[in-house]
């Protein structure tokens, strides 16, 4: 028998590809988004409250960001995509904020920029501190924002920036710490591959 006639006679092979599924803001998104947004409202009333009550003010968590972090590692999702987790997440924080519709552009902004530190992290040899890297810059950079635009509202500028400052970055170092330690257990439970 010659060789053609043998490959002639093989039967084709199905071949299957396990692949993660990112990048998709289906319902199965909106659930996860919805499940840690109100985790995070929860923690921001009872341990973000003691949190920042044991450290004078020094630490208050922002579990409402840590939830959209986590939500954009395990999705992925575009950048614009991220833009309505930023503005979902934001419109949250609007039940109990004292400066409304100032975090509609800190988390909006916040939110895009983790979905660029994801999308660009995760396909390096950087991707296990993605969690830690990602959630300590989305939460600085949305503290900032939300400190320049108090600024702008107020005045005061070295004053407040002087007190929230430092508040703004251990509260960054918090958020990273908790993402990153939640990041794999909830990937796990999820049955996701990266």
């Amino acid at each position: 028998m010659s060789q053609n006639d043998s490959s002639q006679n093989a039967q084709p092979v199905a071949r299957t590809v396990a692949a993660a599924d990112h990048g998709k803001l289906d319902i199965q998104a909106l659930v996860l988004l919805a499940v840690l947004l109100a985790a995070g409202f929860i923690l921001n009333f009872t341990v973000g409250k003691a949190i920042s009550g044991i450290s004078g003010g020094l630490i208050s968590p922002e579990f409402i960001i840590s939830a959209f972090c986590l939500t954009i590692l395990v999705v992925r999702p575009s950048v614009g995509q991220a833009l309505v987790i930023g503005l979902i997440s934001a419109a949250v924080i609007q039940i109990t904020t004292t400066s409304p519709f100032i975090d509609f552009a800190a988390e909006g902004i916040a939110a895009m920029l983790m979905a660029l530190i994801v999308r660009v992290g995760m396909g390096s040899g950087a991707k296990k501190v993605v969690p830690l890297i990602g959630s300590f810059v989305t939460t600085a950079v949305s503290g900032v924002i939300f400190m320049l635009i108090k600024i702008a509202m107020v005045g005061a500028a070295g004053e407040l920036a002087a007190a929230m400052l430092p508040v703004v970055l251990l509260t960054a170092a918090f958020n990273a710490v908790l993402v990153q330690a939640l990041y794999l257990p909830i990937r796990k439970a999820l049955k996701l591959a990266d």
